[in-house]
């Protein structure tokens, strides 16, 4: 009797549905509990990783309560007891498939919610009181006596059902958008609640918690609904009490006031919902790879990854790369996936940081955040150069890396946006002081780098071998830039005479033994 009571007196649910939402809501529990600028992911950095997209594939089947746990955790990282704990809580889930698959089932119905209530929640202060909201009962009863006193007693009765339909229009009209907004917020809320009522006893280890919350969850549930029994014409009433007794208004204020009353309640009953989903989210993903490992943390200069893969890429052979006490200077051919690698390379950092494991056979990585360059672009609408953009981009990496915390530079294709000779002076200065503070992976076509900073940066090269890459110690021997002409479909002319040009250069690097191209050579092209 009691449960069919209880399913009287809560809103329906229906079946769960994966929803869309903005970037923006996404991102609103990392805004409103903002995690240490020096630890968090800036947005540069979130974009050249790729990291939105990551983050999407992680949240099928799971509501935005999970989906902003999962974003705040891969944006500003974990400490190691944290780390420590989620890791054991998912390898929980991990041995045990029905232990997984029932807190998944209890926790679908966050899936109904479709709006972000973290903000309410942790950000926004209770607003104040509007003193005319005393008033308001009284206008059903001005507007009632007034009719009666018109058709009663004088027709000018109906001056006072006038002025009590005037101001109950202006205060419906007022608040419409607010009231309207509101009851997807405390449909979110309940079905917050309602997860936490059937959490509280469901034998689950994970879920301890919940325990003794579906008392008070289901009564604040019912609380926040105006709707009492599941009665035929119900909301057609509803509708008329709206109108002619403001009755939408007051529900406003009142549960208004009751969420700010039990926020305390509702922010805990946010977190533990919202932090397990993660972590059942976390162990499905996992449960349908075999390419991942438990991640160990190093100390700040050390890097360590065997078989190291993309998560968003399909079948890859993994690559591997053990820097000690050195940053890593990468060469190799064009499209051989230099940048994929880097991108690779930091997802992993910032998964192993929120998450604790990485997607390698094996792993030791550093728990520092991590700081990208990778897609300096022209503004056209800023006036800004390319070379000015990624000159602004390096003044930002060595302000972050002069800080107090620790980080880790990657950098793709430095200076490429001016000449050879300057993109490998400001390079070799920009770099060489980098890495007195960070590690630092940097990437270029300018081989020259690689013997320039070679005392800070450990040569490495990706190579083809056989049907995939090899990543080993070294610097590559020789650029295809040239060579792909032909391959791209530029004529044999066109061909020939880069070919004629790179020879000329070649010459003349040999015999001055320096950098400086001074001659122009058209008279020796033919």
């Amino acid at each position: 009797m009691t449960s069919f009571l209880s399913r009287l007196l809560t809103p329906g649910e229906g079946e769960p549905y994966d929803q869309t939402f903005t970037e923006d809501e996404v991102a609103a529990l990392s805004a409103a509990l903002p995690p240490d600028p020096d630890a968090a992911l800036d947005d540069a950095t979130w974009r050249d990783l790729l990291l939105p997209r990551y983050a999407e594939s992680l949240a099928a089947g799971t509501s935005l309560f999970g989906r902003q746990v999962l974003h705040r955790d891969l944006r500003g990282g974990l400490d190691d007891a944290a780390v420590a704990a989620r890791r054991a809580r998912i390898q929980a889930l991990l041995d045990d498939p029905a232990q997984r698959e029932t807190l998944t089932r209890k926790l679908a119905c966050l899936r109904h919610a479709d709006v972000d209530v973290a903000t309410l929640l942790f950000a926004d202060t209770p607003p104040a009181r509007p003193g005319w909201l005393r008033w308001v009962p009284w206008l059903p009863v001005l507007l009632a006596a007034s009719i009666a006193a018109a058709l009663l007693v004088s027709p000018w009765g109906w001056v006072g059902t006038a002025i009590a339909m005037y101001y109950l229009a202006m205060l419906h009209l007022g608040h419409q958008d607010r009231v309207s907004r509101w009851k997807h917020t405390l449909r979110a809320l309940q079905m917050l609640l309602r997860a936490s009522s059937r959490l509280d006893g469901c034998g689950s280890p994970l879920a301890a918690d919940f325990t003794g919350r579906a008392g008070p969850a289901g009564r604040l549930n019912r609380a926040l609904d105006r709707l009492v029994l599941a009665i035929p014409g119900v909301s057609v009433a509803r509708e008329y009490a709206n109108w002619f007794a403001a009755a939408d208004v007051r529900h406003y204020y009142r549960t208004l006031d009751l969420v700010f009353g039990q926020r305390d309640f509702l922010r805990s009953c946010y977190l533990s919902c919202a932090e397990l989903e993660a972590d059942a989210a976390l162990a499905c993903h996992l449960a349908e790879r075999r390419d991942w490992c438990w991640a160990e943390r190093s100390d700040a200069r050390t890097l360590a990854l065997d078989g190291g893969v993309h998560p968003l890429l399909g079948e890859a052979r993994g690559l591997s790369l053990d820097a000690d006490g050195k940053g890593v200077f990468l060469s190799g051919q064009n499209g051989v996936g230099k940048s994929t690698f880097l991108r690779m390379l930091g997802l992993n950092l910032v998964v192993a940081r929120a998450y604790g494991f990485c997607y390698a056979r094996r792993a030791s990585l550093p728990a520092l955040p991590v700081v990208a360059s990778m897609q300096n672009e022209d503004s056209l609408l800023g006036g800004q150069s390319l070379y000015v953009a990624e000159l602004a981009r390096a003044r930002s990496l060595l302000a972050r890396a002069r800080g107090d915390a620790p980080i880790v530079c990657l950098v793709d294709e430095i200076f490429r946006g001016t000449n050879h000779e300057e993109s490998v002076s400001a390079a070799t200065a920009v770099v060489d002081e980098l890495a007195r503070h960070a590690l630092v992976v940097v990437s270029s076509h300018n081989l020259v780098l690689g013997s320039l900073l070679a005392h800070a940066l450990a040569p490495w090269r990706i190579v083809r071998s056989g049907d995939g890459l090899v990543l080993e110690p070294g610097v590559l021997g020789r650029t295809n830039g040239v060579a792909l002409l032909a391959e791209h479909g530029f004529d044999e002319g066109v061909q020939r005479k880069a070919e004629q040009v790179a020879g000329w250069l070649a010459q003349r690097r040999q015999n001055s033994g320096s950098e400086q191209y001074v001659r122009q050579p058209g008279a020796e092209m033919t």
